[in-house]
């Protein structure tokens, strides 16, 4: 398309240099870019997103802004659970492709190495800590097991049984007696690794001990409880978002 007559016209009139070559033809939805030879290219409405997503540490946090709906009101909007800590708030795909970020969630959890060697007491106090005690009524978890394991170890050199390289032994006190104890392996424990609104999904890990005495546990899931905590993650969204989920003002994805 080359500059018209009335398009020269109009710039002139508007007072529009030749360097500000993007037009606007009678408010409409319109956009055009000149260039100097008079060639317009019509080119997309500018799309105003959110310089900066707002950053939040828990599900609480995101749901309490969703429900207060002070922004894009009348939009419709994604919330997308990435893993089991991140999640993003988004709107609509835009006319010029964007997508806009509105809020993110960082679930905050206790660091924990897992398959590296701890010292029995820095060992004890990360299990205490940066693992859900899941104990019921006159029946010990795993934790409380290994907790009994470690805290009562007394001797440097661990014992190693069998010729499979799974069972070890170790010496621990009972009462005033010492006595040789099989070490449980594997063992079912539940770290803090997702957001804390959440159960904590379960999985199993190898553990093992050696001279120091030193332990340490390896994950042995294949990375299955990522999936348990997005589904924990998704079942809470959806309860605590129900009416907005109805009303179509929120779409779920994991």
């Amino acid at each position: 398309m080359t500059m018209t007559k009335d398009a020269i016209q109009y710039l002139q009139e508007s007072g529009i240099n030749p360097e500000d070559r993007l037009v606007n033809f009678d408010n409409y939805e319109r956009w055009l870019a000149f260039d100097n030879s008079g060639q317009a290219k019509e080119i997309l409405p500018r799309v105003f997103n959110a310089n900066e997503p707002i950053r939040l540490n828990t599900l609480t946090g995101l749901v309490n802004y969703i429900k207060a709906n002070i922004e894009r009101i009348d939009s419709q909007l994604i919330l997308h659970i990435e893993d089991e800590r991140s999640i993003r708030l988004t709107g609509t795909l835009e006319i010029d492709g964007s997508r806009e970020i509105l809020a993110t969630a960082g679930a905050i959890v206790p660091r924990f190495m897992f398959g590296e060697w701890y010292d029995m007491e820095s060992f004890n106090i990360a299990l205490q800590s940066k693992f859900v005690d899941k104990r019921v009524e006159n029946f010990d978890d795993d934790r409380s097991i290994l907790l009994r394991v470690v805290g009562n170890t007394q001797e440097e050199n661990i014992k190693t049984t069998g010729d499979n390289g799974v069972s070890q032994a170790v010496t621990i006190k009972q009462g005033v007696n010492s006595s040789d104890v099989l070490v449980p392996n594997p063992v079912l424990l539940a770290p803090y690794r997702t957001f804390l609104e959440v159960e904590q999904p379960s999985s199993l890990f190898v553990f093992r001990m050696k001279d120091g005495p030193r332990a340490a546990i390896f994950e042995a899931d294949g990375g299955a409880w990522r999936n348990q905590a997005i589904v924990n993650i998704r079942e809470y969204l959806k309860e605590e978002l129900s009416v907005e989920i109805h009303a179509q003002k929120i779409t779920i994805l994991a």
